[in-house]
């Protein structure tokens, strides 16, 4: 798993955007993992859809954060997703939890790959056929069978 991640703010009241990428190799893909999700312990700003954050309102006023981002790997049918997220703005423009989470989604998803991983290929075949014991039962029938076929064809054929 590859997560490259990167975050923007313009100048002035807009909230900082992080944009991230999580990519699985082809081994993770074949694997048929499941996507991991977590709960981060990145806040997820209110009124989150809006691109800024006046002085004094939302989290520049007094706020704690009641809700966080759900982070998540790739499915193994779409090996790579891009998303963006809305983080609460700061003065200081310091997310340390950014990083933070996206180790906590690694470490989930290297217990779930370990797992994936640890699952042995199978190849497996077999081959019956009629047991010795019924071959004697069935033997006299058999050839009794054979017998009057033999003579009835050539009895039509004279």
């Amino acid at each position: 798993m590859h997560i490259e991640w990167n975050i923007t703010k313009k100048r002035g009241n807009l909230r900082p955007i992080l944009h991230y990428a999580i990519s699985l190799s082809e081994y993770e893909t074949a694997l048929a993992m499941p996507a991991v999700r977590i709960e981060s312990t990145i806040p997820r700003p209110p009124d989150a859809s809006w691109q800024h954050c006046w002085p004094g309102r939302n989290e520049r006023g007094p706020w704690e954060p009641s809700e966080h981002y759900l982070l998540m790997t790739p499915p193994h049918r779409e090996p790579r997703i891009t998303e963006a997220l809305k983080l609460p703005w700061r003065a200081d423009n310091v997310y340390p939890e950014v990083e933070a989470s996206f180790r906590a989604l690694r470490e989930a998803f290297e217990r779930v790959l370990t797992e994936s991983s640890a699952s042995e290929p199978l190849e497996l075949s077999g081959r019956l056929e009629t047991s010795a014991a019924v071959k004697r039962d069935i033997a006299p029938a058999f050839a009794a069978e054979r017998l009057l076929r033999a003579v009835g064809t050539r009895r039509k054929a004279s």
